[in-house]
């Protein structure tokens, strides 16, 4: 039986780049929950952890509203690419971003607390720019905890369903993930691609779990 292995490349890089995004975002809110106290903090952390307890569907109808063909951000998308973002895989690296930028946060978030706050004070009483206290001194002593999270990202974006198939479809060769691929394996009763679909994932979320574990610090006694 021949396979078509695109839908796990594709997935590879959906999750690569959605995991670069929810980084290059997701720090700096951790770490701005973390060690900055401003009004409506509270309700931010809400809104960043919400894509974690609202089903798939939703977060897919928010998406196709806020990025279709008639919002703003599509005509803007489309007016500079001249195709639409909805239904291709750039709008599969968006779901994949949403659903894996609530667990990078928090997990960032908890491992950047975990720095002596007296750290952050003394680097701003001899007036460091918070830039460069993130950067040279906060991000380095936790390091090892937010790559885990980043791995721990990677992986969630890796097996995104719900929303990628609501905003990016499954158009073979072109939008449909190795997630989407073994949905519609399973639909067409086409058991073989299934089952080893769906061993390949495993074998790669686990690996990627094994480096995130290697990767957590270790409590000592």
């Amino acid at each position: 039986m021949a396979i078509d292995w695109f839908p796990l490349w594709l997935s590879l890089r959906v999750a690569f780049l959605s995991t670069i995004l929810a980084c290059a975002v997701g720090l700096w809110i951790a770490y701005w929950l973390a060690f900055r106290e401003f009004r409506f903090r509270d309700t931010i952390d809400a809104l960043v952890t919400l894509p974690l307890v609202l089903p798939p569907t939703v977060l897919g109808y928010y998406l196709l509203v806020l990025l279709g063909r008639n919002s703003f951000i599509g005509k803007a998308y489309e007016a500079v690419t001249g195709g639409p973002l909805v239904f291709t895989w750039q709008a599969a690296v968006i779901a994949a971003f949403i659903h894996s930028l609530p667990l990078l946060v928090k997990s960032t978030r908890s491992a950047l607390e975990a720095v002596n706050p007296n750290i952050a004070r003394a680097a701003r009483s001899l007036g460091s720019s918070e830039w460069r206290l993130f950067s040279r001194i906060i991000l380095p002593l936790s390091l090892r905890p937010v790559l885990a999270a980043a791995a721990i990202a990677f992986a969630r974006a890796l097996g995104d369903f719900g929303v990628t198939i609501m905003i990016a479809g499954n158009i073979p060769g072109r939008t449909q993930t190795i997630a989407v691929a073994i949905y519609d394996a399973v639909e067409s009763n086409n058991g073989d691609l299934a089952r080893t679909l769906v061993l390949v994932i495993s074998a790669v979320a686990l690996f990627i779990l094994w480096i995130a574990n290697r990767l957590a610090p270790r409590q000592t006694t």
